[in-house]
C-alpha cells in the first residue's frame, strides 16, 4: 500500500512540475528589440555583477546580436514562404497534368463523377484543418486562475 502511495504521489508531482515549467518559459518571441536587449542586459548584470560601463557596452553588444538574430529569422521566414510558394506551383502543375491524363481515359460523366469527389475530399480535408487549428488555438490559450 506504501508503494503504491508512494508512486501516487511521484506521479502527481511530476506532472505538476512539468505544468509549473510550462508557465516559467521566457517567451522573447513577443516582446520588442528594445525589451529583449533590456532583459538580457538586466539579466547579466544581476549574475555577472556588473558595473555600469560593462553594462553600457553589453547592451550595445547584445543589441547587435538581437538585430542579426531577427534578420536571419526573417530571412529564413522569407526563404520559407518562397519555398512554399515554389512547392504549390509545383503540386498544381501536377495536379492539371494528372486531370489532363484522366481527361484522356474517362468518358465526360465518369470524368464529371471524379471531379465533383475531388472537390468533396478537398473541402473535407479543409474543414479537417480549420478543426485542428481552431483545437490548437483553444489548446494554446492558457487557463485563468
Amino acid at each position: 500500500m506504501k508503494k503504491v502511495f508512494l508512486i501516487a504521489m511521484l506521479i502527481v508531482g511530476i506532472t505538476t512540475f512539468a505544468q509549473g515549467k510550462k508557465e516559467r518559459r521566457f517567451n522573447g518571441d513577443k516582446l520588442t528589440k528594445e525589451q529583449k536587449v533590456d532583459f538580457q542586459v538586466k539579466r547579466m548584470t544581476k549574475d555577472l555583477a556588473l558595473n555600469e560601463k560593462q553594462a553600457k557596452e553589453i547592451e550595445v553588444l547584445v543589441a547587435k546580436e538581437v538585430d542579426k538574430r531577427e534578420a536571419k529569422r526573417a530571412k529564413m521566414k522569407e526563404e520559407k514562404a518562397q519555398e512554399r510558394n515554389e512547392m504549390r506551383a509545383e503540386m498544381e502543375a501536377n495536379q492539371a497534368e494528372m486531370r489532363a491524363e484522366m481527361k484522356k481515359i474517362l468518358t465526360p460523366e465518369q470524368f464529371s463523377k471524379w471531379e465533383k469527389n475531388r472537390e468533396e475530399k478537398k473541402e473535407k480535408m479543409k474543414e479537417k484543418i480549420a478543426e485542428r487549428r481552431e483545437k490548437k488555438a483553444t489548446e494554446a490559450i492558457p487557463e485563468s486562475k
